[in-house]
């Protein structure tokens, strides 16, 4: 078996404007990644291999990323022990609350951990995909631990700044 991997999976072209967030926080955090287009209802078959295909190679954590029906995660989850993160896409006339309860609403024994609807939900599905992996490495642990330092810092950086700005005697 290979290094260990997420796998990133899109209903469709459209969802990688969103999907990008995912993909750049993976990359900040040194966690591997492919990406792959698949469709719950149009290309089934290739979901299925793809899931079976990339368990084989190492994936600890899929990331499937859908809107409208949203039937991608929860797809994804029927096929594999493996983690399992939905993401659901900001698109249609429910903007994207329609995905949401696609992805939240599975049956008991075959989880779906949901995201935020849109870009947050993406940059943090990256961000659970890499605490998911961190149990096991040791590195990528500190890695995510040294950058919740560094964004703690920055807001009491932030927050010093404004009282100075404001003149606040309470510093």
């Amino acid at each position: 078996m290979s290094e260990s991997f997420v796998s990133v999976m899109m209903g469709s072209d459209s969802d990688l404007a969103t999907v990008q967030a995912t993909l750049d926080t993976l990359d900040a955090l040194e966690v591997p990644w492919e990406v792959k287009i698949t469709s719950a209802h149009r290309t089934p078959h290739d979901t299925h291999d793809h899931v079976r295909d990339a368990e084989a190679r190492g994936c600890s954590v899929f990331i499937a990323a859908a809107g409208l029906a949203a039937h991608l995660a929860g797809t994804v989850a029927g096929l594999t022990l493996k983690p399992v993160i939905g993401i659901p896409m900001e698109a249609g006339p429910l903007k994207g609350h329609d995905a949401l309860l696609s992805t939240v609403q599975m049956p008991g024994g075959i989880p779906v951990a949901c995201v935020a609807i849109g870009k947050a939900g993406a940059r943090n599905a990256a961000y659970l995909a890499a605490q998911i992996i961190a149990t096991s490495d040791r590195n990528l642990a500190d890695r995510l631990a040294t950058e919740r330092a560094v964004n703690a810092e920055s807001v009491r950086n932030k927050d010093r700044d404004l009282q100075i700005k404001l003149g606040n005697k309470v510093c």
